[in-house]
């Protein structure tokens, strides 16, 4: 059984949520997220929007797979309730000789150790904040997917290094540092 499903999702101060025509559209203080109920998977829970909270039920209590999709749906929610309310971030941060970051109009341009600077496209529904150095930065968000995704492409572009110790961290990421060869 799910543990996560088991308790409804509370609706905070300034959430409103509305099922309609097989998609859940909740609304808050930072903006608005539709999710689909009509997906394969989606489709094997019940979403019931009641007074001031979200419950979601597996239509078949002993399929594996329903009950699997009672968490995960349950999951899905509340990031969408806590991403109209609070919102998410991932700070991430250069290291490398010449590295740098910048953002030049809807763009996250990227210095890091190739022969052109890597230009990427912020997507729709993100910003990209600049933090006290030119290495470091914060992907923020009201989508907890979208965030994730475009910061696990940022990470991409130079991953960490365990011989030198360079590359595009997140923060708090540790690098256990390998020795060399030797003679």
């Amino acid at each position: 059984m799910s543990r996560a499903g088991k308790h409804p999702v509370k609706l905070k101060n300034g959430v409103s949520a509305a099922i309609a025509e097989g998609v859940l559209t909740i609304k808050g203080p930072k903006g608005e997220l539709k999710l689909s109920l009509d997906t394969k998977h989606a489709g094997l829970v019940d979403v019931v929007v009641e007074a001031e909270q979200i419950v979601v039920t597996p239509k078949d209590t002993e399929d594996k797979v329903s009950r699997a999709m009672w968490g995960t749906m349950t999951r899905n929610v509340r990031a969408a309730v806590d991403g109209v309310t609070d919102g998410f971030s991932k700070e991430m941060y250069m290291k490398g000789v010449g590295y740098k970051a910048s953002v030049k109009g809807g763009d996250l341009v990227l210095v890091a150790g190739y022969s052109h600077d890597v230009v990427m496209k912020i997507p729709e529904g993100l910003t990209v904040q600049m933090g006290e150095t030119p290495t470091e930065f914060v992907i923020k968000g009201i989508d907890k997917c979208l965030v994730g995704q475009f910061a696990d492409k940022v990470h991409k572009v130079r991953k960490a290094d365990p011989y030198k110790g360079k590359g595009i961290f997140y923060k708090g990421e540790v690098i256990r540092r390998k020795e060399g060869k030797k003679k």
